[in-house]
């Protein structure tokens, strides 16, 4: 059946899988599919994650405090297969009933809290830590907007012109070309932003761009959905600018590889659990023993 000839019935039910690269996954209904726990580290900071844009902005933050030099800052990164259903067990729908990554419990307190949510989690560090949110009311408000902008606009890069671009089993020029105008509009947003101003919130780097960088600026680097030449990627100088300054931070390229279990094995580190893993325990140097 064509897109064009399907009707909506008076009542959609969940009659099959829905086809497409996440068909194993998705689901109407919240709560565990099984019992299983959660492991825990010896860092007051346990993430549960995965390498998608979400998930490096979590890890790429920590990292930049851990760089920064905030020791509290250390944390253990336990990854979660979501092609195989991790998210769904009931120790992590304890700590995201969502069952998104990432997730979030911090130890540091008498009674662990949890934080889902990649902006909250992104906020709760930087207040837990007083590092990447501008103190003067007016950046800080300036941070938060765009914060909460990107938070907003992921869906539509994410779920609507990622999916149906790369993923749908079947391409839909409606779709596509839909999800391609917001994506290009919301790129032209950044842009114009990112003309006036060196971050986001001003003259300082912010987790505003630490939210934005994994989704925009792969996107405009083509390292997302392979994408830049559909998008025309270089008619966003500043964006491009932007996402080239941010790339170049040491604590960004750490922060893209952990929980990474894809591409180049030198690019991959499945679990993070020490500043060392980074020298010792790639993937490629794992293979090797």
């Amino acid at each position: 059946m064509s897109a064009s000839e399907y009707t909506p019935p008076k009542v959609w039910t969940w009659d099959k899988p829905s086809g497409g690269a996440f068909a194993n996954i998705n689901r109407p209904i919240a709560g565990a599919t099984h019992e299983k726990e959660l492991p825990v580290g010896r860092h007051p900071l346990q993430l549960y994650s995965l390498a998608t844009p979400n998930g490096q902005k979590v890890t790429i933050l920590l990292e930049e405090l851990l760089a920064a030099g905030h020791a509290g800052a250390e944390y253990d990164a336990w990854l979660i297969r979501i092609g195989e259903g991790d998210q769904f067990g009931s120790g992590f729908v304890a700590v995201n009933p969502n069952s998104k990554i990432p997730a979030l419990l911090d130890r540091s307190g008498d009674t662990p809290v949890r934080v889902f949510e990649s902006g909250a989690i992104l906020l709760h560090l930087a207040e837990k830590f007083g590092a990447f949110l501008p103190a003067d009311p007016a950046r800080r408000a300036e941070c938060l907007s765009w914060l909460f902008w990107q938070m907003g606009s992921a869906p539509y890069v994410g779920g609507g012109f990622g999916h149906f671009y790369a993923y749908a089993p079947v391409k839909i020029q409606y779709a596509i070309d839909r999800f391609t105008m917001e994506t290009k509009r919301l790129l032209d947003v950044l842009d114009r932003r990112l003309a006036e101003s060196e971050y986001l919130a001003g003259p300082e780097y912010s987790i505003a761009d630490i939210a934005s960088f994994p989704w925009y600026g792969a996107l405009v680097k083509g390292w997302a959905y392979n994408a830049a030449e559909f998008i025309s990627a270089q008619d966003y100088k500043n964006v491009l600018r932007w996402a080239d300054a941010i790339a170049a931070r040491p604590a960004v390229q750490r922060g893209r590889i952990v929980n990474r279990t894809w591409g180049e094995p030198s690019e991959q580190l499945h679990e993070r659990h020490d500043a060392s893993d980074f020298e010792t325990r790639t993937q490629d140097k794992l293979a090797a023993q």
